[in-house]
């Protein structure tokens, strides 16, 4: 019996529904995705073991929700909401945004995978498009500097699937963790900061500066993001250049017009 194989029987001893759950371990071990407090959604769900640990740490000020078109068994040791829908359905839409509230979520992870069909490319190719839907409902629930997890298989789609989600998240890392199979071709997207910004680097726009920073910088508003604007003074109407984009703040410097 090979290393991996033992995770089977130490999720049975531990009380996990799946192996998989020490994927997601592994995972928030490596890129600090869940803490006490956070709002967790688990898309594909079924049987439950991502929800399981998603639940474990976040707590019981925490939230976590599971969609699936399957049932998933109550978890009767841990405080979580599922809902049996098809996630791409409006429906289901609909309770998800019910169930994480105004505030968004922190993490949207997502351990789906197709049905294997032994086709190599077609299964890679049905992998990406339920990554892509797994996608837009993270962009659609995610608050600000949220976290974002994807399965995915590797093959010729894959890199430009990652060049998606790395253009709305301040970084994107492949991780193949250590629970995975060594005959598996997953591996696993890990976006960290959603970067939900009304502007953009190297954007030129006229901004007034409302009140100075800890730093001394002047900071504007646009839409609601705080954008930081050194050398200026509150009252100030100026042009400026979008020089760094972070999720809830932004850069910029003075240009003459």
């Amino acid at each position: 019996m090979s290393g991996k194989d033992d995770y089977y029987n130490r999720s049975k001893q531990q009380g996990y529904r799946s192996r998989a759950s020490y994927k997601l371990k592994q995972l928030d071990e490596d890129a600090d995705l869940l803490s006490s407090g956070d709002t967790v959604v688990d898309l594909g769900a079924a049987p439950g073991g991502w929800l399981q640990v998603a639940a474990e740490a976040v707590g019981e000020a925490g939230t976590v929700v599971g969609v699936d078109l399957q049932r998933i068994d109550e978890l009767a040791d841990h405080d979580v909401e599922t809902i049996r829908g098809d996630m791409t359905e409006e429906r289901t839409r609909h309770y998800l945004r019910e169930a994480v509230g105004e505030a968004g979520a922190d993490v949207v992870v997502s351990d789906m995978a197709p049905n294997m069909t032994g086709e190599y490319s077609l299964d890679h190719a049905r992998s990406v498009h339920l990554a892509r839907q797994a996608f837009d409902v993270a962009e659609e629930l995610l608050a600000p500097g949220g976290d974002f997890v994807v399965k995915v298989f590797q093959g010729e789609d894959l890199d430009a699937f990652r060049d998606e989600v790395a253009a709305e998240f301040q970084y994107v890392r492949t991780v193949s963790p250590p629970a995975s199979r060594d005959s598996s071709s997953e591996v696993y997207l890990v976006a960290k900061g959603l970067t939900a910004a009304p502007v953009e680097e190297g954007d030129r726009i006229e901004v007034t500066v409302e009140e100075v920073g800890d730093e001394g910088d002047g900071i504007a508003y646009v839409e609601g993001y705080s954008l930081f604007v050194g050398d200026a003074a509150p009252g100030e109407t100026l042009a400026v250049a979008v020089t760094d984009v972070k999720p809830r703040f932004g850069f910029a410097e003075r240009v003459e017009e």
